[in-house]
């Protein structure tokens, strides 16, 4: 595998980077956690792209994607990611997008990918339930047939954004005497305006509000929002969080947060010397370092055999679990380094109640907010438990 771009690439990089620099929306700034943007904000920079043909790279060049290479994408990801770019939401791009193009027909098709590449619908996911997270397959949300309609009753959570959410896509069980419960799920589309869906808010630790309680009363869905075969569901799920745990490894970003991380540390002072000098410190960096420079050289990897027509298979199971991993240990050092001042003290981020200014310099004042909100990436997209499991089966054959 050569690691060297060729001078077309580095010609791309430049014309990334500096469309990027000329038409990112100035007023996102460098915005941390985001949890004081509007809906508006949001989809901005997605609406750019969709302008400019740039919002889907890695679709297929038929329903508008770019017609880039891999490695052309991953110039992408680092370009964005150096800016830290506010990136189209991944609901409709990157999860529900690719199962519509590959399964569903060509109504839905024309239906759904236009707004999608525009950024003018917003999507949200249907799929974990109360007593069904890690073990997806005893969801309980049922879809019964009823003439030219299924009727959905049942309760989603940790539905993300649904609150500005347009469409969702749902998994739903079809055919309850299945032998296996997989084989007796679907998958089927939901307008979020459609009478009996109810989005309930969940105040999540660090004050902010991204996650809901999505409940679904004998709402009635036409037949054909329906995609591909009923009771197949659980193919089109497995396709679908293949692809959403390729992204979820978010090495771009997590370089770009160590990059942040050594500048905090040569700012901040222990015993008289910048907290880097100090050797235990400078040794979880360095081991930082280390373990990302592996997870890239893994998605490198990954790429190359993107670019050889191999689709995402187990690998994406291990991007996703060292990728969370480095996540999670790169916000700990974060707030590690800022101390104290990474303490959450007012409204805007704790909403406590607190009328107190924030103390310190402005880069802690969101370490610990990013810190327990990181803690859920191990979680989503399926738990990285569950990833070591299917690396055990699909790679070591146990």
């Amino acid at each position: 595998m050569n690691l060297d771009f060729t001078p077309e690439e580095v010609a791309f990089r430049e014309e990334v980077r500096n469309f990027i620099e000329a038409n990112y929306p100035k007023h996102l700034g460098d915005t941390g956690l985001r949890e004081d943007l509007s809906p508006e904000d949001f989809v901005a920079w997605h609406k750019v792209l969709g302008e400019k043909g740039w919002s889907v790279p890695a679709w297929p060049e038929q329903y508008g994607g770019t017609g880039w290479t891999p490695t052309q994408r991953y110039i992408w990801g680092e370009e964005n990611a150096r800016v830290n770019a506010l990136m189209p939401l991944p609901f409709g791009v990157s999860m529900v997008g690719p199962v519509i193009y590959t399964f569903g027909n060509e109504e839905q098709k024309a239906q759904h990918l236009p707004g999608i590449r525009s950024g003018n619908v917003w999507w949200c996911q249907g799929y974990s339930e109360p007593g069904a997270g890690s073990d997806l397959a005893s969801l309980k949300t049922t879809a019964v047939r009823d003439g030219d309609h299924y009727v959905i009753n049942g309760q989603k959570t940790w539905t993300t954004l649904a609150q500005h959410a347009d469409w969702g896509f749902f998994l739903c069980r079809t055919d309850p005497d299945a032998a296996k419960p997989q084989q007796g799920i679907s998958f089927i589309l939901v307008d979020m305006n459609t009478p009996g869906v109810e989005v309930r808010p969940i105040k999540l630790i660090d004050g902010g509000y991204e996650v809901n309680e999505t409940w679904l009363t004998d709402v009635r869905v036409p037949v054909e929002n329906l995609v591909g075969v009923e009771n197949q569901g659980w193919t089109y799920a497995k396709f679908l969080l293949a692809h959403e745990r390729s992204g979820i490894a978010g090495v771009a970003r997590s370089k770009r947060g160590v990059e942040k991380l050594r500048e905090i540390a040569g700012s901040e002072m222990l015993d008289g010397e910048p907290l880097m000098s100090d050797f235990d410190f400078a040794r979880k960096v360095s081991q930082l370092e280390i373990d990302l420079a592996a997870l890239e050289i893994t998605e490198l990897r990954t790429l190359a055999g993107e670019q050889a027509g191999k689709g995402p298979g187990p690998e994406s199971s291990i991007l996703k679990i060292k990728g969370t991993e480095i996540q999670q240990r790169l916000t700990e050092l974060t707030l590690e380094a800022v101390g104290s001042y990474g303490t959450p003290l007012y409204g805007s981020i704790a909403d406590n109640g607190s009328n107190e200014y924030p103390v310190g310099p402005e880069y802690a004042q969101h370490a610990a907010s990013t810190y327990f909100n990181m803690r859920k990436t191990s979680i989503y997209g399926g738990s990285n438990e569950i990833q070591r499991n299917i690396i055990t089966k699909m790679i070591l054959g146990l």
